[in-house]
């Protein structure tokens, strides 16, 4: 069976990124793809390295539009798709790019975010630990999935498997250097080349970033009771990748064996996390174009903590790819359907 789809936010860096990956699927067909201020214009015009969309043009993003696919991708702006997503029948698989119905507590959307308040629908991270099974059980056959917010879900998958064994204390310290794709196409000062290149740069320091409630909902769904945490992301100049280095004091008596074994039984058998085998770190160079997640895992001794290093494709893994491995399993389709482990090199 076929089914028809289509992307709304077609000409910015996620939804380009979506329809990339589809065009490889054999079982999802691009049949309608939406803009708002590009309504009208070819999609290759906006996204010349889509050769295979050449016939498409963009639509504009209305729910009338959307109506009468079999699945629909919003790759909006926050706020942009909670609206649209209402009026969309049913029995239409819909997946949520952006942010809207990502977080299950009001009161922390309208501290991070604000603006109406959307319900949380079920969350596309099939990996995360969540007592002794996956978060995928909740996505097979469901009809509305809000994709992950990228640096959120690099976060909780580098440190879940502490919390989920019971060996951390829940005081999470991350910090990440991030590239400025994961901001969208935002014609900004702070992301133009000449701020970014031979320049790191903090940004939402102090509990300010809008991802650090979504973190703490996915660590309170491995298992953690009343986690805190220290989320720092640093612009880098890489167009694409995060470098999340997490970690959390051990708890008394822990081991680095029992660390090490917690990590590997946590991602046994995940295509898309792989643990690297000890000594070895991630790259963000190894994991751009795949649905990948990279991890290495460490105890500082000297501190007592645990030190988690995790890489990612913020456009794939953090976003589209998440986004996609989620419609298969909703749709009963092999997880893996057009997505890839193997990076792009050099």
């Amino acid at each position: 069976m076929t089914y028809t789809v289509a992307v709304a936010g077609a000409s910015g860096y996620a939804g380009g990124e979506v329809l990339r990956l589809l065009a490889g699927h054999p079982d999802l067909e691009v049949a309608t793809v939406t803009a708002s201020s590009n309504a009208g214009r070819p999609l290759v015009e906006l996204q010349p390295h889509l050769r295979s969309y050449a016939h498409l043009t963009l639509r504009e993003t209305t729910p009338e539009v959307l109506a009468g696919h079999d699945v629909v991708f919003l790759a909006l702006p926050h706020g942009a798709s909670g609206a649209i997503a209402a009026e969309l029948d049913d029995d239409v698989l819909v997946i949520d790019c952006g942010a809207d119905h990502r977080l299950t507590d009001e009161a922390a959307w309208a501290r991070f975010y604000g603006g109406t308040y959307h319900d949380a629908w079920a969350y596309g991270v099939p990996e995360l630990p969540v007592g002794d099974r996956k978060l995928r059980e909740r996505l097979v056959g469901a009809k509305r999935i809000a994709a992950p917010g990228c640096n959120a879900s690099a976060v909780s998958l580098a440190i879940a498997p502490g919390i989920n064994a019971g060996l951390i204390e829940e005081d999470i310290v991350a910090v990440l250097a991030v590239g400025p794709s994961g901001a969208g196409k935002n014609l900004k000062v702070q992301y133009l080349a000449s701020e970014l290149l031979g320049s790191a740069n903090p940004y939402g320091v102090g509990g300010g970033h809008r991802h650090i409630p979504e973190i703490i909902q996915n660590l309170k769904l491995a298992g953690a009771a009343s986690p805190t945490v220290s989320f720092t992301p640093v612009l880098v100049p890489m167009a694409r990748g995060i470098l999340a280095t997490v970690t959390a004091p051990l708890k008394p008596g822990v081991t680095s064996d029992q660390v090490r074994e917690a990590w590997a039984s946590a991602y046994e058998g995940e295509p898309f996390v792989q643990l690297l085998p000890e000594g070895i770190w991630p790259r963000t160079a190894d994991v751009v174009g795949a649905n990948t997640a990279l991890i290495g895992v460490t105890v500082d001794a000297a501190a007592n903590r645990v030190v988690a290093l995790i890489a990612v494709d913020n456009l794939v893994k953090g976003t589209a790819g998440a986004a996609i491995q989620s419609a298969n399993l909703a749709l009963g389709l092999p997880e893996s359907t057009a997505l890839t482990t193997n990076g792009v090199a050099p």
